[in-house]
């Protein structure tokens, strides 16, 4: 199974978490792809994920499973000379934009599953992944709120979250869909950048079930549980933002427990993470 993650230095938690997640529901070798950067706007610079910390993770990956891998792909020269430079500077990460440049990269299997790193695997994602992709993109599932503001069509929701996407780099290649992303995204400012891209101009996507996808409150079928910002309505119209590395929050503000075993894991490795960070 082929898992791809993107993000710089400061990913090293959600990856340790959703990796260990992914090790616990799964017999079979995994094989995860990281995609970092360094980038430089002109308000911050960004770190590329360090080797040390991939090492640490392919560590606790082989305990399971000698057979599994991670490979880091630095891009930072790819996405420096295809810059989105519309988007550079919105209230999201650029790292938000590496997997647009999916097709560039030789080392990416045909079929991948991307994830971003606050996605939490609750159940086998076999059913899921193996699906067969025959004139298929992206396969994923409606965004939470975006659904009722952004769609395609008047007749059903097909605003995708891009949290969670099974990806068929074979036809995307074909079709040049990430390249006419990546050429949105250097023209035209957009909210939600990568993901309002995709969803723009795919035009073989698939819309999967709420539960691949969670990104509201636990169900009973969930299969992988995304931890986005929701809004609440008591004692006040508020915005919630809980990742899943901050434990403290999981249980005081979400008052979830799902995960206490795993939480409990993550918190022993933790330290030695930051060592080697």
């Amino acid at each position: 199974m082929n898992i791809l993650y993107c993000g710089d230095a400061n990913m090293a938690d959600g990856l340790l978490l959703s990796i260990l997640s992914l090790r616990h529901h799964h017999q079979q070798s995994l094989h995860i792809y990281i995609l970092t950067a360094a980038l430089q706007t002109a308000r911050k610079k960004y770190e590329p994920l360090s080797d040390q910390t991939v090492a640490f993770l392919t560590q606790q990956l082989h305990q399971d499973d000698p057979n599994s891998t991670i490979t880091k792909i630095d891009i930072s020269a790819q996405f420096n000379r295809e810059a989105p430079t519309a988007n550079m500077e919105t209230l999201f990460t650029p790292y938000c934009m590496l997997r647009l440049f999916s097709d560039q990269l030789p080392a990416l299997p045909d079929r991948i599953l991307y994830l971003d790193t606050d996605v939490i695997c609750r159940r086998s994602l076999d059913d899921l992944y193996n699906q067969d992709l025959t004139g298929v993109e992206i396969a994923g599932v409606p965004d939470y709120y975006g659904r009722w503001f952004f769609h395609n069509r008047v007749t059903h929701f097909d605003y995708l979250n891009s949290g969670v996407l099974l990806m068929n780099l074979k036809f995307i290649r074909q079709t040049g869909l990430l390249a006419r992303c990546r050429q949105l995204c250097r023209n035209k400012q957009l909210f939600m950048p990568d993901q309002s891209a995709l969803n723009k101009l795919a035009v073989a996507k698939r819309i999967l079930p709420r539960r691949y996808n969670e990104q509201r409150r636990l169900h009973a079928g969930t299969v992988l549980q995304h931890f986005t910002t929701s809004f609440r309505l008591f004692p006040w119209v508020h915005t919630l933002t809980v990742k899943p590395w901050q434990v403290t929050k999981m249980h005081d503000e979400l008052g979830l427990h799902e995960y206490d075993a795993l939480l409990a894991q993550y918190q022993a490795l933790a330290p030695k993470l930051k060592e080697v960070a």
